[in-house]
């Protein structure tokens, strides 16, 4: 997938026209969002910092005579400067602190800490973070409570659907596979602005089909693109 920094002033213009458009025909309400990342994923960090020092501890446990004979030999191969068990061990302590902060250092580069973050992890916070978006900024915030939210989380590789009550009590989950498959592989074209607009037209038709326009229902959400 091609690296997308920022949304282009087209891409806006874009996606608002977009969502204008398919509001016309329908009472549903389209927010579109974008975000460059979802969440700082810290504790994966952590985790894997952690784990690393764990994993050194426990082949320290199954094979002592390995690391003894490394520290031996770093100190000139004479076993008999370590006279006591304590200055073994302190030295494995100051080794295992020093991996750790390496670790922690180390995992403290975001390309490398998203690389190591498990696909679900990223896929249930991009979900909880446009979740959190949607309660926010459009949940029951229409007459008919017809919202809807595309977010996508560019760095995640990683977008959602989330619809307000009336709209889940008719359309499963699985209706907006084609609004998603459609953004998803203008993304990955380097084409964010095209795959939102594109996501918002098949969401505008299945909005169509359920919530027709009427004249009671003024625009109450923005169409502009929000860029996080």
């Amino acid at each position: 997938m091609k690296k997308v920094n920022q949304l282009s002033e087209a891409d806006h213009k874009l996606v608002t026209e977009a969502v204008g458009e398919a509001e016309k025909s329908t009472d549903g309400e389209i927010v579109t969002i974008v975000t460059d990342l979802s969440d700082k994923y810290h504790d994966a960090g952590l985790h894997w910092a952690i784990g690393m020092t764990f994993l050194f501890l426990s082949t320290l446990a199954i094979f002592p005579a390995f690391y003894q004979s490394i520290i031996t030999g770093l100190f000139g191969g004479w076993e008999q400067d370590f006279t006591t068990a304590g200055e073994m061990m302190a030295i494995l302590f100051i080794a295992s602190v020093t991996l750790f902060l390496i670790m922690r250092y180390l995992f403290a580069w975001m390309p490398l800490r998203l690389l190591v973050t498990p696909k679900a992890t990223k896929q249930r916070r991009v979900r909880r973070r446009a979740i959190d978006f949607f309660k926010v900024g459009a949940e029951r915030r229409t007459v008919g409570l017809t919202g809807i939210l595309i977010y996508v989380s560019l760095k995640e590789h990683r977008a959602e659907i989330v619809a307000d009550a009336a709209i889940s009590e008719k359309v499963s989950p699985e209706v907006w596979g084609d609004a998603m498959v459609a953004l998803i592989d203008e993304i990955r074209a380097g084409q964010p602005g095209k795959g939102m607009a594109a996501a918002v037209q098949h969401v505008g038709v299945v909005l169509q089909e359920h919530f027709p326009k009427t004249d009671k229902n003024p625009n109450e959400l923005p169409d502009r693109l929000i860029e996080l």
